[in-house]
């Protein structure tokens, strides 16, 4: 069967977009991590070990479908920023917010978070790896006012003692994992 000149061109105009498409959809780069979703519970455990309250500027590194700041908007009244690599999910993130009525409090920034603009962040959440923790830690310390409050899902940051951790038992979501949550806070500045 042959397609007529319209119909072919009409196919492949088609095919384009798709494929347009599909390159949009793709990260720049490969993320340093896949994509795991916290959980209800470790969300709601991390904003609490953070002590987020309505003054509170919460950035998610990696945030994948937002859950955390639109949790901390949503039930704490704070503000947050998104940062993932991912369009994909930075879109997700951006219709959830819209359904949880936050979208006003919160937004979402498709970039690499090694590159992200952080400093009015009053607390950051992580959910990434120990490896990429470590490699971050250089940024968080000089980006972020001191008492600004770090707070990550399982993964810690080396020698960097946490200023408190938690052990969170499994949950209905995964009931097989416990969760260790580490909070640090920014030490002052050193005279120079």
């Amino acid at each position: 069967m042959s397609l007529s000149k319209p119909a072919s061109c009409v196919v492949l105009f088609l095919l384009a977009g798709a494929l347009a498409a599909a390159q949009e959809a793709k990260p720049k780069k490969q993320p340093d991590v896949p994509y795991v979703p916290t959980t209800t519970a470790a969300v709601e455990a991390m904003l609490k070990l953070a002590g987020v309250g309505k003054s509170d500027v919460v950035y998610d590194l990696g945030c994948g479908d937002g859950r955390i700041v639109i949790a901390a908007a949503k039930s704490l009244g704070a503000r947050g920023v998104g940062i993932d690599i991912n369009p994909e999910r930075i879109k997700e993130a951006r219709e959830n917010a819209v359904k949880a009525g936050v979208d006003q409090q919160v937004r979402f920034e498709e970039q690499d978070l090694f590159d992200a603009d952080i400093r009015e962040a009053t607390v950051v959440t992580l959910f990434l790896l120990s490896s990429v923790n470590l490699k971050l830690r250089p940024k968080l310390l000089a980006d972020l006012k001191p008492g600004t409050r770090v707070v990550s899902n399982t993964f810690d940051m080396g020698d960097w003692k946490p200023e408190k951790e938690i052990t969170l038992p499994g949950d209905d979501e995964d009931s097989y994992l416990s969760h260790r949550l580490f909070l640090w806070r920014i030490p002052e500045r050193q005279a120079k």
